[in-house]
């Protein structure tokens, strides 16, 4: 309880903008991912808040364990804009050349993992010769 207090500043005066702990931001705030969520996004508007929260999963890497997570005004939220021609072609065109397989230059009806860097067939060739 007492981290939660800590964490605790709507005035904003020891963090700089308000700042509310996990879970505890007032109505009329939501982050990016909660706005695209509803369709909409910041549209240019300053971050009006911030969430605090420690972390475990930190503490054990041994780096910060404070996490944070910015807020947004709903009210001044504009809807996502929708996608144009050009950018669904562009779209497309970007998901057929992760397809290719650079080795044996067919189709391989899947996106190729950049960890593996060519199609199934291709990297199980070496395998299946021996």
């Amino acid at each position: 309880m007492a981290a939660r207090r800590r964490l605790y500043d709507p005035t904003g005066e020891r963090y700089g903008i308000p700042t509310y702990p996990w879970r505890m931001a007032p109505d009329g705030l939501a982050t990016r991912r909660q706005l695209r969520a509803s369709g909409l996004r910041p549209g240019g508007q300053e971050v009006a808040a911030q969430v605090l929260w420690y972390s475990r999963r930190y503490w054990r890497k041994g780096t910060s364990s404070l996490r944070v997570a910015y807020l947004y005004r709903l009210d001044l939220a504009k809807p996502v804009r929708p996608m144009t021609p050009g950018k669904w072609a562009a779209l497309a065109k970007a998901n057929a050349a992760q397809r290719v397989c650079p080795e044996c230059r067919r189709d391989a009806g899947y996106r190729i993992p950049s960890s593996l860097g060519r199609c199934v067939t291709c990297a199980d060739a070496p395998q299946l010769a021996a």
